[in-house]
């Protein structure tokens, strides 16, 4: 089994986050988005990462698609099979995606040359971001995970998103959600982070 995908993509870190805590094997195929030739295009008709290439030939593509099928192989499952737990969780990755959306797009624009830049668009990425971090806050009182009393994809994709907030828009952003960093730190420590942070520079 591969998958296929960059090194500074928050996508893919989520699966190789979760392939790395519940010791799946499969292959990491270094591949970028601007590659012309990376097999991904081959495999994804929407030419994106992170794409998973299964050992009977099938192929699945969006992160949130890979990393619940990932789930599935091995050990406790990370997102719920069913009930409100499920939907909690679900809940949670999906507004840790909104949070690595807004800040590909906030970054993206600010990639334009200074006279052509939105500065309201990157306000309003940006305002995405916080008011996410905001609600996040409210769930990680006094609590080691986010939902429930064991880690959960929601504490995965939560943390990749904040990290990744560090990376493509860093600012003192722990000043104001202090609760939330103090949640974030010991899981930075954890294996499977150190191992898939992204390069620097």
């Amino acid at each position: 089994m591969r998958l296929y995908g960059s090194d500074t993509s928050p996508y893919v870190r989520k699966a190789r986050v979760l392939i790395q805590e519940k010791g799946i094997d499969c292959e990491w195929v270094l591949e970028r988005p601007a590659d012309p030739g990376g097999r991904f295009r081959e495999l994804n008709p929407l030419g994106k990462i992170p794409v998973l290439e299964r050992d009977d030939g099938e192929v699945l593509f969006d992160s949130p698609v890979i990393v619940e099928y990932l789930d599935t192989l091995s050990g406790d499952r990370l997102i719920p099979a069913e009930g409100e737990a499920r939907w909690q969780v679900q809940k949670i990755h999906a507004m840790a995606d909104g949070m690595l959306d807004a800040t590909v797009a906030r970054f993206i624009e600010g990639l334009r040359p200074e006279d052509k830049r939105m500065q309201e668009v990157m306000d309003k990425h940006a305002k995405k971001i916080h008011d996410s971090m905001a609600y996040a806050e409210t769930l990680v009182t006094n609590r080691a995970c986010v939902i429930g009393d064991r880690l959960s994809m929601a504490d995965l994709a939560l943390a990749v998103a904040l990290e990744y907030v560090d990376f493509r828009y860093a600012h003192d952003w722990r000043s104001n959600h202090p609760l939330l960093a103090g949640w974030l730190a010991p899981l930075s420590q954890r294996s499977s982070f150190v191992s898939t942070q992204p390069p620097k520079g």
